[in-house]
C-alpha cells in the first residue's frame, strides 16, 4: 500500500514563510543575553530568600528609616530574638546593614539597590488593585 503525501498548505503562504527571517538570525544576537546557569540559581535563591512575609514587613519598615532590633520587634509584633534571626539572614544576603552606637545597633537597608527593588515590588504588586 502506497500513501502519498501532499502539502496542505497553498504555494502562496509556502512563499511568504520562506521569506521570513530564520529563527536562528533573531536569536543569534540574544544569546550573549542568557543569563548564566549560576547567576539564575544564585537570582533564583535570592527571590526565594526574599519570600518569607517576616523578612519583608522587616524591609518596609527599614525602607523608611533605619531601627533598632528592639523598635523593630516592637512595631511588627515580634520577639527581638525573632527579629534578631531574620536581620542575621538579611544581613548574610546583603540586605541590610548595621552601625553601632553605643549600646545600640541600627539596622538600614544596604543600599540604594535594596531599596529600589522592594519599591519597584511594592509599586508593582499595588498596579494590580
Amino acid at each position: 500500500m502506497s500513501v502519498h503525501l501532499t502539502n496542505s498548505l497553498p504555494q502562496k503562504e509556502i512563499n511568504t514563510y520562506n521569506q521570513l527571517p530564520q529563527i536562528e538570525d533573531n536569536i543569534q544576537p540574544l544569546s550573549h543575553e542568557i543569563l548564566s546557569s549560576e547567576k539564575a540559581q544564585r537570582m533564583a535563591e535570592f527571590f526565594s530568600f526574599l519570600g518569607d512575609a517576616n523578612r519583608l514587613r522587616i524591609l518596609s519598615l527599614l525602607a523608611q528609616q533605619e531601627l533598632c532590633v528592639s523598635d523593630l520587634a516592637a512595631a511588627l509584633n515580634m520577639s527581638e530574638s525573632a527579629v534578631s534571626h531574620q536581620l542575621r539572614n538579611l544581613r548574610a544576603m546583603r540586605l541590610v546593614s548595621y552601625r553601632k552606637q553605643g549600646r545600640n545597633v541600627f539596622y538600614r537597608l544596604h543600599d540604594s539597590h535594596v531599596l529600589h527593588l522592594y519599591q519597584a515590588v511594592a509599586e508593582h504588586l499595588d498596579e494590580e488593585k
